[in-house]
């Protein structure tokens, strides 16, 4: 019973020392532009398409104030041409 308390214990520090490693390694998200992240608990992305890795096929004033509010709950103000 001891020798499996020992292969355990020895498992969850292999695990977490493995989640540790891995923490501090640069990941690239998959919202943002080549060197667009930025460091902290919780990365944001700078407004508009420069800021995108992929180039959305139109973008309006609309599209830029709805991105520049996000993550507001509120919807730009601007109203969409039909």
């Amino acid at each position: 019973m001891a020798l499996l308390k020992l292969a355990f214990a020895a498992a969850a520090s292999y695990a977490i020392y493995h989640y540790a490693k891995r923490k501090g390694e640069h990941r690239q998200r998959a919202a943002f532009a080549d060197g667009e992240a930025t460091g902290g608990p919780v990365e944001v992305r700078n407004a508009g398409p420069a800021a995108m890795r992929s180039d959305p096929p139109e973008w309006d004033k609309v599209d830029e104030a709805s991105d520049e509010s996000f993550p507001a709950s509120d919807p730009p103000s601007i109203p969409r041409a039909t």
